[in-house]
C-alpha cells in the first residue's frame, strides 16, 4: 500500500536519517522524496509502501517526533511587493519597520530596471494578521505596497508561499475539505517535481491549475448553463445532447421504449446534471437506467455510481476497477500525466465506481488496426457496431456507429472542436498544458480519426463527440 506523508522536520543535520530509520525499521520503503531547501528548509514530502498496518505504525512515530503536519499552519507566508527608489538605503527604512514588527523574511528579490525605481518582493512570516494590517498602514507611508498573489509572480519563490497559499486558495475557491487538500498538496508537489526534473518552469502550468478550478468554479450553481439540443433520428428515436462548459457532453438516446445514456461529466456538477436530466426524463430511474462510457477518462465518468449498469469495453472496466484498489489507471499510469489527474479528480469531486455496477460488454485481447469491431449494442430502433480504438486517446476508448441510421458516437477519438462555445472553448485549452497531451499518443489517435471516418458510407451523418455540438458530415462533399 502506498501513502504520501507531508512532514515538516526541523532544519538540522541527521533530521531526514530521523524519519528514514522509522520507516526502515518498520519494513516501510521510501519510493519518493521531494525536498528543496533552498525553496523551504522544512517541508518534505515522503511517499513509501509498505503494510497497511505498519503505515499507521509509523503515523504515530512520526506524530511523536513532531514530524507529521497536521494541516494547519500557526503562521502564513505573505507575498508583499515594495515600489522603492532606485538609490543607496531605501530599502533600509523598509527592513527597520519588517524588524520593527518582528516579522520574519523568507524570501528577498530585487532588481533594477532602469525606471528609477525596484520592485522588491518579500515573503514575510505573519502569525498576526491584525498585526499584518498595522504593518501595511506603515509601510505605505514610506512606499507604495502590494500584497501580491502566486499568479501575479514569474516563478515560485518559496514553498511556503506556494503550497500554503496556493494551495489554500484553490481549497478556498472550491470549497474542499482538509482531506482533499492533503490530496492537493501531494499532488501540486509532485507535479513541482516533475517539471523540476524536466527542466521547466512551474508557472505555465501551475497558472493554468488555477485558471482551470475558477472556470470550474464559476459554472456551478446556477451558473451550470449547458448547452442542450435535441435531434430526431427517427419518429420514434430522439438524442438529447448536453453539453456543459466544463467536461464531457452527456447523450441521452431515447428509441421505441428503450433508453441509454453515452458519458456523463464531471461529478461537480450532480446536482445540476440530475436536475437537468430529471427535467428532461420525468421517468429517470423508473427502471433500469444504463450508461455508456466511451473511455475512462475523469471527465466522462462522474455520474456513474447515479446508473444501475456501467457499459463499457473490458479495458476500460480494468481501468476503473483499478482505481477501487487504490492502483494506478490508464492515465495516471504515465508519470507525466499522474499528478494532473489526481489534482483534475480533487478539484472535480471525483468518485470511485462501485464495482457491481459494471458490466464490460466487449473485449478484444489484441487490437492490430487503429480502430477495430469488437461487437454490438443495440437501442431500440438503433444497432450499433462497436469499435475500439488502439489507445490514441486512452485504452478501452470505444465508438458506435450505427450504419443504417448514420449516427455515431465518437468519445474523444473524434469531436466537433469548429462548434464549441467560448467557455468550453477556453475550458479546452487547459487539458493539453495540465497534461502535455490530453491524447495518449496524438499520432494514433489522428490515425484513429482517419480510419472512423474511412468506415462512413455516403450519406448525412450525425456524429455525437465526446465535447462540442453534434457533427454533421457528408462524406461525399469531401476530396
Amino acid at each position: 500500500m502506498k501513502k504520501t506523508y507531508v512532514t515538516k522536520m526541523p532544519n538540522h543535520i541527521g533530521a531526514f536519517l530521523k524519519a528514514s530509520k522509522c520507516f526502515s525499521e518498520l519494513g516501510i520503503n521510501i519510493t519518493r522524496v521531494s525536498y528543496n531547501k533552498a525553496v523551504d528548509s522544512h517541508t518534505l514530502f515522503i511517499e513509501v509502501d509498505g503494510q497497511e498496518e505498519n503505515l499507521e505504525k509509523a503515523n504515530v512515530k512520526l506524530r511523536e517526533i513532531g514530524y507529521l503536519s497536521n494541516g494547519e499552519e500557526s503562521s502564513k507566508i505573505i507575498l508583499i511587493q515594495f515600489r522603492l527608489e532606485d538609490k543607496p538605503g531605501s530599502v533600509t527604512n523598509v527592513l527597520e519597520l519588517i524588524s520593527k514588527f518582528n516579522l520574519n523574511i523568507s524570501y528577498i528579490s530585487s532588481q533594477e530596471n532602469g525606471s528609477g525605481y525596484q520592485q522588491f518582493k518579500m515573503g514575510l512570516n505573519v502569525k498576526d494578521l491584525n498585526g499584518l494590517n498595522e504593518f501595511l498602514t506603515q509601510a505605505e507611508k514610506l512606499c507604495q505596497v502590494e500584497i501580491i498573489n502566486y499568479n501575479d509572480t514569474e516563478k515560485v519563490y518559496d514553498n511556503s508561499i506556494f503550497y500554503n497559499t496556493y494551495v489554500d486558495g484553490l481549497v478556498k475557491m472550491m470549497n474542499l475539505t482538509q482531506k482533499k487538500k492533503e490530496e492537493l498538496l501531494v499532488n501540486v508537489n509532485l507535479a513541482m517535481q516533475t517539471l523540476d526534473e524536466q527542466g521547466l518552469s512551474p508557472y505555465k502550468t501551475f497558472d493554468s491549475i488555477s485558471k482551470f478550478a475558477e472556470l470550474l468554479q464559476e459554472c456551478k450553481g446556477e451558473n451550470f448553463k449547458p448547452r442542450i439540443t435535441e435531434h430526431f433520428i427517427t419518429e420514434k428515436t430522439r438524442i438529447i445532447l448536453i453539453e456543459p462548459d466544463c467536461g464531457s457532453n452527456t447523450a441521452i438516446v431515447e428509441s421505441d421504449g428503450q433508453r441509454i445514456f453515452v458519458d456523463s461529466g464531471y461529478a461537480c456538477y450532480k446536482d445540476q446534471m440530475l436536475k437537468i436530466i430529471n427535467s428532461l426524463i420525468p421517468d429517470f430511474k423508473s427502471k433500469t437506467e444504463r450508461l455508456i462510457i466511451t473511455h475512462a477518462d475523469v471527465d466522462h465518468c462522474g455520474l456513474v455510481n447515479e446508473f444501475d449498469e456501467i457499459i463499457l469495453s473490458q479495458r476500460s472496466a480494468e481501468c476503473l476497477s483499478a482505481e477501487v484498489d487504490n492502483k494506478l489507471g490508464f492515465r495516471e499510469s504515465n508519470n507525466l500525466h499522474l499528478p494532473y489527474v489526481n489534482i483534475c479528480k480533487t478539484l472535480t469531486e471525483y468518485e470511485k465506481v462501485e464495482k457491481a455496477r459494471l458490466c464490460p460488454l466487449w473485449n478484444k485481447s489484441t487490437l492490430t488496426a487503429p480502430i477495430e469491431q469488437i461487437g454490438f449494442y443495440s437501442v431500440g430502433e438503433l444497432n450499433f457496431e462497436v469499435y475500439e480504438g488502439k489507445g490514441g486517446h486512452l485504452s478501452g476508448e470505444i465508438l458506435l456507429i450505427d450504419f443504417e441510421h448514420k449516427v455515431a458516437f465518437t468519445g474523444d477519438v473524434f469531436i466537433n472542436l469548429t462548434d464549441l462555445t467560448k467557455k468550453q472553448a477556453e475550458y479546452n485549452q487547459y487539458a493539453p498544458i495540465l497534461m502535455t497531451s490530453v491524447d495518449t499518443d496524438p499520432k494514433l489517435c489522428q490515425k484513429e480519426r482517419y480510419a472512423f471516418l474511412q468506415r462512413l458510407g455516403v450519406g448525412e451523418w450525425s456524429i455525437f463527440g465526446g465535447h462540442g455540438q453534434k457533427k454533421v458530415y457528408c462524406p461525399q462533399t469531401v476530396k
